[in-house]
């Protein structure tokens, strides 16, 4: 299927989706960005990175606008450098949720991201941060992990694979809180109910733009509630196979400036 007319809303996930895994913004979609900004399309950032996370990259983007953060549990916005909105995910519900996960599948290692604009990333004994250029704190033991409010909680197996992970989760954690999978090595909890698609219907009605107007971006499972919500979906080469299910259309990968190419037909 090609996609119709220009939109006005442009919503990208990040890694493996508009970053190159070495974490950069390419020429070529920086430009492709741009070109649809003066066209009056708005660009929206939605990741599962926190606002702490993200504001650096924000930077690279000249953002001074929304973006949608810690799988839609924020809304951040760039040119005040303060969170619109947030939900966390209680933190008795998040230790109920690891016992029964840990009940099913054995020892799991956890860590979370903190609530706020400076919230930190704190990881427990055995977690390996997927992806090591982003800063983490590692403490002692997992009851520290509960020291201060959080957004989310990201768990790692040492014997199964996500999507194992992610499926148990689910079978057991019931309305306790909403499970992802954002990218490898990144099995998520996060409040129940909230999703990317969730963040992303906030921004945009803070903007005054409609889904219908909406052309998303991704990689991963966690971007198809997004997918659901935008009028048209847009699933990289190098996407999981549930996602590229539901897209609309499958672009080329993020190393090869996938959302370049398709915003260069939509925005001539």
């Amino acid at each position: 299927m090609v996609a119709p007319t220009p939109y006005s809303l442009i919503a990208t996930d990040l890694d493996g989706t508009l970053l190159r895994t070495d974490d950069t913004l390419s020429e070529r979609s920086l430009a492709a960005l741009a070109r649809a900004g003066r066209a009056g399309a708005r660009h929206l950032v939605v990741t599962g990175r926190p606002a702490p996370r993200v504001r650096p990259l924000l930077d690279d983007l000249g953002c001074t606008g929304l973006a949608v953060c810690g799988q839609g549990a924020q809304v951040y916005d760039a040119g005040t450098a303060r969170l619109l909105w947030s939900v966390t995910l209680d933190r008795e519900l998040a230790e109920t949720a690891l016992g029964k996960i840990e009940a099913e599948v054995g020892q799991v290692y956890a860590a979370v991201d903190q609530d706020g604009v400076d919230g930190l990333t704190l990881i427990e004994p055995g977690y390996l941060m997927p992806h090591p250029t982003l800063p983490a704190l590692r403490v002692g033991r997992r009851d520290d992990l509960w020291c201060a409010p959080i957004s989310k909680v990201l768990l790692r197996h040492h014997t199964l694979s996500d999507d194992e992970l992610a499926a148990t989760a689910r079978s057991v954690v019931g309305s306790l809180a909403t499970v992802t999978m954002s990218g490898p090595g990144t099995v998520e909890l996060q409040p129940c109910g909230v999703t990317k698609a969730t963040g992303l219907a906030l921004a945009a009605d803070h903007l005054g733009l409609s889904r219908e107007q909406a052309v998303a971006f991704g990689d991963m499972p966690n971007d198809i509630p997004m997918f659901d919500w935008a009028s048209y979906g847009v699933a990289m080469a190098n996407a999981h196979p549930e996602l590229k299910t539901v897209a609309d259309e499958i672009t080329l990968s993020n190393e090869d400036d996938g959302i370049a190419v398709v915003l260069e037909r939509l925005f001539r």
